[in-house]
């Protein structure tokens, strides 16, 4: 007889693996279901590295969230014992009206956060890394930090063990079905039929396989990450002394970036932000053109001149876009036993300890103290 499971999490990436161990920790018996192996580097959360930020450009909104997360974060590296995250202090640079920044500030002085606005010439005292125009500004938050995906997922994944969470990898899923047959909800895969009470949703970009009902359209987005050994080394550039930051110049273009964390031979890690392509997450274009690096190392050669002395190495990863770049976060309108998250846009990873709380709670009580109305599906189809 096949075993019976209280909730069946399909996804164990950032989101999915956080909601296992919450759940499990809840005394909940959990299925949890992955397409590939565990912390793995074919979807979203990986890479070594990803911004934490509290001051939110995107919504004030988010903020909440944000000092939430900074808590289980704590949390959890205590719990696993693995390093998850590391405060380094961040900086928004940009002109006094861009989005980044002004929206970075608007948000700060809204919820009373600390922080501190630097001008150009403060910027090259303080961090000489960077080289900021003339009516450059940075906004300064000393909380800000990095966030370890694959160290995260890892943990999250040994802690829903250690609470009894059966763990199911190199297993597809299919499709699924709410209110079957003795009011179950069931999930079939490649390797069998299982039946809960309840399911969370996680699919990253493969939303559109599992999730295309909501109506909440995904665009799937090719981005590359890439390292670079600086000049004279990385000393500057170490995660003691030099700042995550997100840099956004006057055509809207950003980048940001990260010191180098993994010792003097790992470099330092930068990316372009939403300047990706259109991909498939089965077909998407893994290998990194010369011309892809070129573009990069020549973009920094302005901005942060010591960074691009010799390129290392650079990886592709996705990010799964809504229409408006916010989260879905919330119980199917049409399916009370469901629960989903998708559609992080390329600024979910920081969220991950919260979200993983956020679903258990929609998955075990329906409903959830924090404030989620902003990632509600009907916001784009107010029909479902």
């Amino acid at each position: 007889m096949a075993p019976s499971y209280d909730v069946i999490v399909v996804g164990l990436g950032g989101m999915g693996s956080a909601a296992a161990y919450h759940l499990a920790a809840r005394g909940q018996r959990v299925l949890g279901l992955e397409r590939f192996g565990p912390a793995h580097n074919l979807g979203s959360s990986h890479g070594g590295s990803r911004i934490y930020r509290q001051a939110y450009f995107e919504d004030p909104a988010y903020v909440p969230l944000l000092l939430r997360a900074h808590e289980l974060w704590e949390k959890l590296a205590m719990d696993s014992g693995h390093e998850v995250f590391t405060q380094t202090g961040g900086l928004v640079i940009g002109r006094e009206d861009s989005q980044a920044f002004a929206g970075t500030l608007r948000s700060a002085q809204q919820w009373g956060l600390d922080h501190e606005v630097l001008t150009a010439a403060d910027i090259r005292s303080r961090f000489p890394t960077f080289k900021p125009g003339a009516d450059d500004l940075a906004f300064y938050e000393r909380k800000a930090g990095v966030a370890r995906p694959e160290a995260t997922v890892t943990a999250h994944l040994d802690l829903a063990r250690v609470h009894g969470a059966d763990l199911h990898f190199v297993e597809t899923v299919f499709g699924w079905q709410a209110d079957g047959p003795g009011g179950k909800a069931w999930v079939v895969t490649d390797r069998g039929i299982y039946t809960a009470d309840r399911l969370v949703i996680a699919p990253g970009a493969w939303a559109s396989n599992l999730l295309s009902d909501l109506g909440v359209t995904v665009t799937v987005e090719r981005q590359v990450m890439y390292w670079f050994q600086p000049h004279g080394g990385t000393g500057p550039f170490t995660a003691d002394r030099h700042p995550v930051y997100i840099w956004e110049d006057p055509d809207g273009t950003q980048i940001c970036g990260f010191p180098a964390l993994d010792g003097p031979d790992g470099g330092a890690k930068v990316a372009f932000f939403h300047k990706g392509l259109p991909s498939n997450p089965e077909t998407v274009d893994r290998r990194v053109r010369s011309e892809e690096i070129g573009a990069m190392a020549e973009y920094l050669r302005l901005r942060v001149p010591t960074l691009p002395t010799r390129f290392l190495k650079a990886t592709a990863c996705m990010y799964a876009n809504t229409p408006d770049e916010h989260f879905v976060l919330a119980q199917h309108p049409e399916h009370p036993r469901v629960t989903v998250a998708y559609g992080f846009s390329g600024h979910g990873f920081k969220f991950v300890p919260v979200v993983g709380e956020i679903l258990a709670d929609l998955a075990t009580e329906g409903t959830t103290d924090h404030p989620i109305a902003l990632f509600d599906p009907r916001r784009v189809r107010p029909d479902i």
